[in-house]
C-alpha cells in the first residue's frame, strides 16, 4: 500500500531522495532502500498523527519527529 507514495516520495521529496541515494551508495538493493523509504513514510504518518498536525515542509521548531531528525548546525561535532 506504501509502495507507489514511496515512488513519488523519491521522485520528488529532497529528503527522502537523499536517503534512498545513500541506500544505494551503500550497496544495498533497490528494493530494500524502497522499503526503507516506506518504512519513513509510515513513521512520518504515525508522528503525524500523534502530534495530531498535518505535514508541512519545514517542521515547525517545537515538533519533532523521528523520521526526520533536525539537521545539526554548521560546524557541530554531532554529525
Amino acid at each position: 500500500m506504501l509502495y507507489m507514495p514511496a515512488v513519488v516520495a523519491i521522485q520528488h521529496n529532497p529528503d527522502l531522495k537523499r536517503k534512498y541515494e545513500a541506500l544505494l551508495a551503500n550497496g544495498k538493493p533497490p528494493k530494500v532502500a524502497l522499503t526503507a523509504v516506506m518504512r519513513k513514510l509510515l513513521v512520518l504518518a504515525n508522528a503525524l498523527v500523534q502530534q495530531d498536525r498535518t505535514w508541512t515542509a519545514q517542521p515547525p521548531r517545537e515538533y519533532s519527529c523521528p523520521a526526520f531528525p533536525t539537521p545539526s548546525p554548521a560546524g557541530s561535532v554531532h554529525g
